[in-house]
């Protein structure tokens, strides 16, 4: 197909039309042309009030369902939803049923996922059913196509086994990814443990215990002399620990969730909803907004969905039972739009785009002439209403239905595939 984009803002740090705006006609997965006006027919004209073109998003932290929890999300609808979120590519946690902690669930996923809009990369399990206790096959792993190993949403808790990993995937210049929770302090905490957590009278967990996992880590990723990434960081002591490492040459590198940045747990107070039951907890105010000030003065390096879906048995029953986590890959970019309107869309690019691309090694795309089109058109000046017909996911477990959020994800276009259909 034969598209034509009409004056969109070129949002690429690698292209030497960054800040113009152009027409854009992209054919057979291929940028034909660039030019402030381009005059051809095309199968479908993208145009908007203020659009914006950037090369294609990276969402690093996403549970797909598959396989096990197809109900929750299949690898066709979590496509979909990342495609209308503004992702052409998502890393995906290996805490599926089985665990992605061998060769074959590596090439199953990539090979189920190779048809569609979004290219799907797994990421492998660190331990043998990301238990925490035996290293997982990473080498073979790697060579199936795992471009990053995590335990995902089990953290591990040994600091041996840990420094196994880093070690091990020293070897390849391979990465590890950890959500910071040392899970033996405050172990029955359902929420931040503070004031709200008193006044609900929900058990609390001190935000002590990702501090505790992240200088814990630092520690062992400096002895190893290896890579490692923070998602889902909340703290800004476990910030402080991560620019000290930052600054003393250490491949540390972290990343925050849109949620994180806009909610607080006073929000709980709005009627115990449990799709702010999440994992890291939402913290007070004063927190969160530390969280934003690391976003804009660089210390935070990516933005990730954390996308958690969740079928509505899971969701609509008593908080305590609640599980974990909400939708987020559709919703991204807006919610960052509403928690943060200051920030400009070059930085938001910087965290969805370039710098993923860089730290998990995915190939650096480019608005150019004649580069291959891996790119995402928003609207900044649109809206989004957030209802049950807006999703493409398979689940609707999200805090934001109901709402009308700014800015407006368009959809991507990845090499041959092209998914539009939120125009």
């Amino acid at each position: 197909m034969k598209f034509l984009i009409q004056q969109a803002k070129v949002t690429d740090p690698l292209s030497p039309l960054e800040g113009k705006k152009q027409d854009i006609l992209i054919e057979s997965g291929v940028i034909k042309d660039i030019q402030p006006s381009i005059q051809a027919s095309a199968d479908r004209v993208i145009s908007g009030q203020d659009l914006y073109i950037s090369p294609g998003w990276v969402d690093i932290f996403a549970e797909f369902g598959d396989p096990g929890y197809e109900y929750k999300e299949t690898l066709e609808t979590g496509a979909a939803a990342a495609a209308a979120g503004g992702f052409t590519d998502v890393l995906v946690v290996p805490n599926t049923k089985p665990v992605i902690d061998n060769k074959t669930q590596v090439s199953y996923i990539k090979g189920k996922s190779a048809s569609l809009p979004v290219n799907i990369h797994p990421i492998g399990a660190i331990s043998r059913g990301a238990e925490g206790k035996e290293l997982a096959e990473m080498y073979d792993m790697r060579n199936a196509g795992a471009l990053a190993f995590s335990d995902g949403l089990n953290p591990v808790q040994s600091s041996g086994v840990l420094l196994k990993a880093l070690q091990y995937v020293k070897t390849f210049d391979g990465i590890l990814i950890q959500i910071p929770d040392d899970r033996s302090v405050g172990p029955n905490g359902l929420v931040h443990e503070g004031v709200v957590s008193t006044r609900l009278g929900l058990p609390g967990k001190p935000m002590m215990a990702e501090e505790l996992l992240v200088a814990r880590d630092i520690k062992l990723a400096r002895y190893a002399e290896s890579r490692l990434h923070f998602t889902g960081v909340t703290s800004p002591r476990s910030l402080e620990y991560i620019r000290r490492a930052k600054e003393a040459g250490l491949p540390i590198t972290c990343s925050v969730t849109p949620y994180h940045l806009l909610f607080t747990d006073e929000d709980l107070m709005k009627g115990y909803d449990t799709n702010l039951k999440v994992y890291p907890h939402l913290r007070p105010e004063k927190e969160r907004n530390i969280l934003r000030d690391a976003v804009a003065d660089g210390t935070i390096d990516c933005i990730t969905s954390h996308h958690r879906p969740h079928e509505k048995d899971s969701k609509v029953l008593e908080f305590e039972y609640a599980k974990y986590g909400m939708t987020g890959l559709e919703t991204c970019y807006s919610a960052l739009r509403l928690a943060m309107p200051a920030v400009p869309e070059a930085r938001w690019v910087e965290l969805l785009s370039t710098n993923p691309r860089k730290i998990f090694g995915l190939p650096a795309a480019s608005i150019q002439k004649d580069a291959s089109a891996h790119v995402t058109i928003w609207d900044a000046a649109a809206h989004i209403t957030v209802n049950d017909a807006f999703f493409r996911s398979r689940s609707r477990n999200s805090a934001y239905s109901g709402m009308t959020l700014p800015g407006k994800v368009l959809g991507v276009i990845n090499g041959d595939h092209a998914s539009l259909h939120s125009l």
